[in-house]
């Protein structure tokens, strides 16, 4: 049975990623209202991947024989004023997730919960590559400038993404 405050922890978890797919679909939306398809694509596969972390932790708690409790998420930030914005507030929210990852990683281990922090391992791993993904992208933007023949290969090399 899982522990009432590891639940809890991981339940708002689950929330969280949930809001992180939100906020990567708000971030597409803009893009596409630019016609920049290609960070727009880019982003749907980031809305598929923070869902499947919240079913991960959605299954966890279920096979741990707790509880999975739903909550609110909030209205995301819809506008973004470059692409290069954008992408730095994806950089700064997986900072954010990291921060989250770490201290539900401290909470297992303070409760002496060998089994969430073997399962929150992956996790961990998980959020080393989003942060570099998301910064090297900044880079790239920030290279680019205002060069709208940069931005549009920028854009046609995040479309590749599978």
């Amino acid at each position: 049975m899982i522990n009432e405050k590891i639940q809890k922890a991981i339940n708002d978890q689950i929330q969280a990623e949930m809001g992180s797919a939100n906020l990567y679909l708000s971030m597409a939306a803009c893009f596409h209202s630019v016609g920049m398809d290609g960070m727009a694509k880019w982003m749907h596969v980031q809305v598929r991947e923070e869902n499947a972390h919240a079913m991960k932790f959605f299954g966890y708690i279920v096979d741990r024989g707790g509880r999975v409790e739903l909550g609110a998420i909030e209205k995301p930030q819809f506008e973004w004023s470059s692409p290069l914005e954008a992408f730095k507030a994806a950089y700064k929210h997986e900072q954010y997730i990291t921060g989250r990852i770490n201290s539900l990683m401290k909470l297992a281990f303070d409760e002496g919960d060998t089994a969430t922090l073997v399962f929150l391992q992956w996790f961990v791993t998980e959020q080393v590559e989003e942060e570099s993904n998301t910064s090297k992208i900044v880079q790239m933007l920030e290279k680019v400038g205002e060069s709208t023949n940069g931005l549009f290969m920028v854009d046609h090399n995040l479309g590749k993404r599978e």
